[in-house]
């Protein structure tokens, strides 16, 4: 670094965006290379979607971290991140992270946050909506009816 440059910040929100997590992904295929090669074309998909995952959690992790109250939350007091990406197709992968971890019930039900319990619930009605669509609904999903 040049004397007359100073640190720099950036968005904490930019840790989840596609470039951050590309560079996780290739970070841990470079790490895992020698694995990668003597893998067929079926595993090595699942180790990207694996890494991908990895990635995201990581970089959700840091995020919390860094992101102004991030890591000085006080009890009680928790984190859902939603992070929808493009895929092929028109497609979207989604994925969630939870801090702290939500505690999986008896009786199937979930414990957490009302922050998390929010994010469950719009997990849930998106999942109906594309249900929905997926079986002749109307194309509006998320639409009044």
């Amino acid at each position: 670094m040049a004397e007359d440059q100073g640190p720099f910040t950036i968005d904490a929100d930019a840790l989840l965006g596609t470039r951050a997590v590309e560079a996780g992904v290739a970070a841990l295929a470079a790490r895992n290379q020698h694995h990668l090669a003597e893998m067929d074309p079926e595993e090595r998909e699942e180790a990207a979607r694996t890494w991908h995952e990895l990635a995201v959690a990581v970089l959700t992790a840091v995020r919390s971290a860094v992101a102004p109250g991030g890591a000085d939350a006080p009890e009680g007091v928790g984190r859902a991140v939603i992070v929808l990406e493009d895929q092929a197709d028109d497609e979207v992968a989604v994925h969630v992270t939870f801090t702290p971890q939500i505690e999986q019930l008896e009786d199937g039900s979930v414990a957490g946050t009302p922050a998390q319990l929010t994010a469950m619930s719009l997990l849930e009605m998106l999942a109906s909506d594309l249900a929905g669509d997926a079986q002749g609904g109307d194309g509006q999903a998320g639409q009044p009816g």
